[in-house]
């Protein structure tokens, strides 16, 4: 049986980078745009059209998770050729990013699938996942999945991200106990 690194809820979110389009590299879990926390995104890539969807959704709701204090990345395996083949597809304004390693995706503890042929992609690609890091780098909420079929809802993904931020609940980190 293998073993596969999962990152634990309340632990410090590895630093690790991917490339911008601008030919900039961007820190994944480092919020921008004043906001102090980040909801980084694991997609698939381009050849999936359920991410293609679920980005483009998700751009309807980057205003909520800003009210929230939540700024939005999105990244993927792809390469620069292939992000900019899939922005011809997406109709959005936040970062993505491109060029994350199979090595990044086995820290971050994603699913990795291997191609089903070259028509679909010519790399092993993440499965989605997501990582909201809080204002001190640590992981507060995580999901990952083995397909795109599941991914969180955005309203109420949104929605339970403004609750958790909001002082007067005092929610804690939740799923930090080892068993």
């Amino acid at each position: 049986m293998s073993t596969s690194v999962k990152l634990k809820a309340g632990n410090a979110f590895p630093s690790l980078q991917a490339m911008l389009l601008d030919g900039s590299s961007v820190t994944l879990g480092e919020p921008k745009n004043g906001l102090t926390w980040q909801a980084v995104f694991v997609y698939r890539g381009k050849h999936c059209p359920l991410c293609t969807k679920y980005l483009n959704e998700l751009e309807s709701y980057k205003q909520a998770f800003a009210d929230a204090g939540v700024d939005i990345l999105a990244v993927s395996g792809d390469s620069k050729a292939q992000l900019e083949k899939h922005l011809e597809q997406l109709d959005v304004s936040f970062p993505l990013a491109y060029g994350l390693t199979e090595g990044q995706m086995k820290q971050l503890g994603v699913y990795i699938s291997l191609p089903r042929s070259e028509k679909e992609t010519d790399h092993n690609f993440a499965e989605p996942g997501l990582f909201v890091v809080n204002e001190h780098g640590n992981l507060h909420v995580v999901d990952i999945s083995n397909n795109p079929f599941v991914r969180p809802e955005l309203g109420a993904l949104s929605r339970g991200l403004a609750w958790i931020r909001d002082p007067n609940n005092n929610y804690p980190i939740r799923g930090t106990l080892d068993y």
